[in-house]
């Protein structure tokens, strides 16, 4: 498991996140599944790409999650 990979979603982050937060995330993801911290010249093109896939999905993701019960900033 990702250990390093935090929770990126209200309450348990304080603030929204970020896309730096999305690609964050997913880099991680990547270099564990990966196993590559930085990957040879010939696989770059499609680490990177992963990264970009997985950053969209993690914004899609927590966009359309309903956390129920969660205060709202005001409140």
């Amino acid at each position: 498991m990702c250990r390093s990979i935090k929770t990126l979603r209200p309450p348990v982050l304080p603030q929204e996140a970020t896309e730096e937060d999305f690609h964050a995330a997913a880099l991680q993801y990547v270099r564990k599944v990966s196993g590559f911290r930085a990957p040879a010249a010939h696989n770059r093109e499609v680490f990177d790409r992963a990264v970009e896939e997985i950053t969209e999905a993690t914004a899609r993701l927590l966009a359309g999650l309903e956390v129920r019960g969660a205060r709202s900033p005001a409140g």
